[in-house]
Formats: structure tokens, C-alpha cells, sequence
């Protein structure tokens, strides 16, 4: 680590909270010293806005990848404009394409599909039919006689088996301010005291903690695709932007919650920018650069929906909410 941040750091806890409050800067001033985009900004976005043309040429979707389900590492990196992107990574391996996430239900990604003119690979279609019980079926599995007959005369909206994620809100901080190996050794220790009778609550809680430290470890592998050394935690504000990213980018391409919110990262990464500039590593303009570019790839994020959620939300769109600012209880900003 060449950071060197106030005592706090490195709490054996996880606390990314003790970490913002102990290093943070308050800022009370105007918005007169921000800088504009730069030329490799400007070039992603170039790129970004003749995809965007050409998905709403084709009716909202620009591409669809009916074969591959969408997990951590299923897709080959993907890039906007490699020379000029600061900030990497795609949810596929090219902008703007749709992945199918057949595990939430694929009745519905059948639809979705059928809706732009594609069928779903039929090995994907026998696999989760036959094969892998999906939430959806689980849901109707649960539902009593009275509460079918209510979702069928669509009295009941909103149930669990059509708005299955729901709101997902991670702390993707962590992976940037521990790294991937500090962040698996706590699962791990997690894991080693869920001990103790074997009731349903504790088999299901030791199950789930492995299938974290399962993805954790597909989140290294992910990185190590783009060439980057996410064990290890961010050395300066692009690797703590880069990480942050990543970390976001896992939970998007393995879920299409309604709402894949982003949290409270500004305050985070700030600190990282804060330091740089404090010790000559960075300039406003570069700073600039990188939240940009993140900001870029958080827009182009997307997801295979049926009509019918178009219909609803009047359009297709993805809440990445990011909760900028913010006050302590002890008046600091």
C-alpha cells in the first residue's frame, strides 16, 4: 500500500462506515473548480452515443445473446474504445448487448426473447425446465390455491415470481478499500463459527456464505480477465473507481433487479481523490476523467425485459441510485 490514511484503516471488522468518517473531507464550497471532459471522454462517449442511436433504431434493443447465461465470468471482457477507457469492463463482450438470466425464471426470458425475434437456445430452455428449478417455479410452489386465483384475476400485482430481485443494494465499497482475499478470509471466518446444531436457519446460512465466497472468487477471476489484481485492496483513486466498478459490474451481470442501486460511493471515492491530488498524482481534469468514464458504464448498464415491464415504467430503465452526500450526526458534511 502506498496510502496512508488515518488510524482506522485496518480494522480486523469490515467497516467501510469507521473508514469514510475517519478519513473523509468536508466540502462547504461552489462547483467553480470542476473541470469538463476530456479527449478520451469524449471519444467513449462518441462511441456510446452511436450505439445508443442504433439501439433505438432497432426498437430498443441493440444486440441479445439468446445462448449464454449470464454469470460472473460467462463473457469474454468487453470493451467501448480500449485505448481511450480509463475505466473497463462491460456487462457482456460487447456495449450494449443483453444477456439472458435464465435463474429468476425462464418463462419470462422466453418471453423477453420471443419479443425481439430471437428463441432461446433450446439447451438453456431444456436445462431450466428440466433440470434447474428456477425462483419462479419455486414461488408457485409456495403460493396457495387463494393467492393464485388472485394473481390470475390480477387483483395481486407485484408478487414475487414477476418482480423476483426486486431492490439489491451491496456495499461495493468493500472491494476496493480490502480487496478480494481480505474480503473471502472474513467470509471464511464467517463460515467457521456457523457452527453448532444443524437446524434449516443454519444449514441455509452456511450454504449461502459458501456461495459468497464462490463469487468472490469469480470476481478475481473476472478482474484477472481485464488484467486487473483485485485480491489485493486499491493503491489510488483510478483503482478505487475501477474497483467499485467492478464489484457492481459482478452483481449486474449475475442479477436484473428492478433496482440495482449503487449506494453511497461518492463520499467514498473522494477520499481516494482527495489524497492523489493532495500528493500530486492527480489533477482535477484526471479526476474528472475517471468519474466520468465510471458514470459512462454505469449508463450503459442493461437488462432483458419483457414488454410488459417497458409498459409499466414507461420506457426501460435501471435504477442505479447513488446517494451523493450525505450529513453525520455530528453536523460534518
Amino acid at each position: 500500500m502506498v496510502m496512508n490514511f488515518k488510524e482506522g484503516r485496518w480494522n480486523h471488522e469490515i467497516n467501510v462506515t469507521d473508514f469514510v468518517k475517519t478519513n473523509i473531507t468536508p466540502y462547504e464550497g461552489d462547483a467553480s473548480f470542476l473541470a469538463g471532459p476530456t479527449e478520451r471522454t469524449k471519444a467513449v462517449w462518441n462511441k456510446c452515443l452511436e450505439a445508443l442511436a442504433e439501439e433505438r433504431a432497432n426498437n430498443g434493443v441493440r444486440s441479445l445473446d439468446p445462448s449464454t447465461v449470464s454469470t460472473i465470468t460467462s463473457f469474454a471482457p468487453g470493451y467501448i474504445d480500449k485505448d481511450n477507457e480509463v475505466i473497463v469492463g462491460l456487462q457482456t463482450d460487447e456495449l450494449l448487448r443483453r444477456a439472458i438470466k435464465p435463474f429468476g425464471g425462464i418463462k419470462v426470458v422466453e418471453k423477453a426473447c420471443r419479443e425481439n425475434g430471437v428463441e432461446v437456445d433450446p439447451k438453456v430452455k431444456d436445462i431450466f425446465t428440466h433440470y434447474r428449478k428456477t425462483h419462479n417455479d419455486g414461488v408457485f410452489d409456495a403460493y396457495t390455491e387463494e393467492i393464485r386465483s388472485f394473481r390470475s384475476l390480477g387483483f395481486l400485482t407485484g408478487l414475487p415470481d414477476n418482480y423476483a430481485r426486486g431492490r439489491i443494494i451491496g456495499d461495493y465499497r468493500r472491494l476496493a478499500l480490502y480487496g478480494i482475499d481480505r474480503l473471502i478470509e472474513s467470509k471464511q471466518d464467517d463460515l467457521r463459527h456457523l457452527t453448532g446444531p444443524m437446524t434449516d436457519a443454519r444449514i441455509r446460512q452456511r450454504e449461502e456464505v459458501a456461495e459468497q465466497i464462490k463469487a468472490l472468487k469469480e470476481i478475481k477471476v473476472m478482474g484477472e480477465q481485464y488484467g486487473l489484481d483485485l485480491s489485493r485492496p486499491a493503491t489510488n483513486a483510478q483503482e478505487a473507481v475501477q474497483w467499485v466498478y467492478m464489484a457492481y459490474l459482478a452483481a449486474v451481470k449475475e442479477q436484473d433487479g428492478a433496482a440495482m442501486s449503487l449506494g453511497n460511493v461518492s463520499s467514498f471515492l473522494d477520499i481516494y481523490i482527495e489524497y492523489d491530488m493532495a500528493h500530486g498524482l492527480l489533477d482535477e481534469i484526471h479526476a474528472q476523467e475517471l468519474i466520468d468514464q465510471f458514470v459512462i458504464k454505469l449508463r450503459m448498464v442493461r437488462h432483458l425485459r419483457m414488454q410488459a415491464y417497458t409498459d409499466i415504467f414507461a420506457g426501460d430503465p435501471t435504477w442505479v441510485t447513488e446517494a451523493i452526500g450525505g450529513r453525520f450526526n455530528d453536523g460534518r458534511t
